[in-house]
């Protein structure tokens, strides 16, 4: 027996919450966005609105990611795996591509080279911390993408092409001596 709450509004299309949502970013309050993207995707996602949820999760998490909110942003870009995974989202080049543009926002920071002094050693301190939170962020979106992808219609390991991504990004953010 369902009972439907009353006095419920329609939602409205996926856009008009994306531009109300970016807003709010623009404003600085990335934790409140955080939030909003969350409760406003589960209300799509329970409509059976899949791919709006996906919208709204995707339009998120890049713009997390593109204002260095690095947490913000990888926890919406898992939400979104795991939304594919409840719609069912069978792996093709769209949803790759959008995987891919989620990727490419991760921020990719050098570490700073030729420290010495002790102001130097905290600011590497600070540096390898940030890149161990921008490292296990990555991770766990592109983990989960592969996990998807395996179960969805990819290579039974995975796409190799997200395991490229991660094995890219792990490059790319690790210390190395005579980095360039």
């Amino acid at each position: 027996m369902s009972r439907q709450r009353p006095g419920r509004v329609p939602l409205p299309p996926a856009e008009v919450n994306i531009d109300k949502l970016e807003d709010v970013i623009n404003e600085g309050n990335y934790y409140g966005a955080q939030q909003m993207y969350k409760s406003i995707s589960a209300r799509y996602l329970s409509a059976q609105r899949h791919s709006e949820a996906l919208d709204i999760l995707h339009s998120g998490a890049c713009l997390q990611l593109k204002n260095g909110q690095v947490t913000c942003g990888s926890e919406l870009a898992v939400i979104f795996v795991e939304t594919l995974v409840k719609a069912k989202v069978s792996y093709d080049d769209d949803v790759l591509d959008r995987i891919r543009k989620i990727y490419k926002t991760f921020p990719q920071i050098p570490l700073p080279q030729d420290l010495g002094e002790d102001d130097d050693m905290q600011q590497l301190n600070e540096a390898l911390g940030a890149a161990k939170t921008r490292v296990e962020c990555c991770m766990s979106f592109l983990k989960a993408a592969i996990k998807w992808s395996a179960e969805f219609g990819a290579h039974r390991n995975g796409s190799p092409e997200i395991h490229a991504m991660l094995a890219e990004y792990l490059y790319s953010e690790s210390p190395r001596a005579g980095h360039d």
